[in-house]
């Protein structure tokens, strides 16, 4: 049964076994806009990234994984989605960050997740948009472990960046915290530096 989360809601990464969550997946899924005119409506492609941000226990911003670097270890991003679900909810998420946890570097001690518009849509305008934490690939769905939806949440109307949540080491497990909290930033490094100011 999946977590619905809601914001500040801190999980264990554990299966319902109670066994620990080593490969998982953390992807966001989201809408093209549909514009009306003249000759009826329209789908206008919205660009979202998904990007991750790792640091170390000082604080420090260790690496950056996004549409322009796609690995780290432990890491892996799908690639960049220019679009949405133009044609509609295919089940699947535009973006995919796939985590081992067991293969992540010693010295990052928290890695955080961020949703900017590239291309400046204010998410209230986009139809739908969501993240979630699931077993399985970026083109399979086996399991889904928590889900989070944004677009339904007004406090992103406005708002062109989002801290989504961040995975934690706390006594040598991992964790997860849905932060859920727009920032007023409109570059990924200013919501990253952001991230270090006031959520690490």
């Amino acid at each position: 049964m999946a977590i619905n989360l809601a914001k500040g809601q801190k999980i264990d990464l554990k299966k319902d076994n109670g066994s620990a969550l080593n490969d998982f997946c953390v992807g966001a899924n989201w809408g093209a806009i549909e514009k009306k005119g003249f000759f009826g409506t329209k789908k206008e492609a919205v660009d979202l990234d998904l990007s991750v941000g790792l640091f170390d226990a000082n604080k420090n911003l260790v690496k950056v994984v996004y549409f322009g670097d796609l690995r780290a270890s432990g890491i892996q991003h799908s690639g960049d989605d220019r679009a949405g679900d133009t044609g509609g909810d295919d089940g699947l998420d535009n973006e995919v960050i796939s985590i081992t946890l067991s293969s992540i570097d010693n010295n990052v001690d928290q890695v955080v997740f961020v949703l900017n518009s590239f291309q400046g849509h204010d998410f209230a305008t986009i139809p739908y948009a969501s993240i979630r934490l699931y077993e399985g690939t970026p083109s399979r769905v086996n399991s889904t472990f928590a889900t989070y939806n944004i677009a339904s949440d007004s406090k992103f109307s406005g708002y062109v960046s989002m801290i989504l949540g961040k995975l934690y080491r706390r006594n040598n497990e991992w964790k997860f915290s849905a932060i859920g909290e727009p920032t007023t930033d409109r570059r990924l490094e200013d919501t990253l530096r952001t991230v270090n100011q006031r959520f690490l």
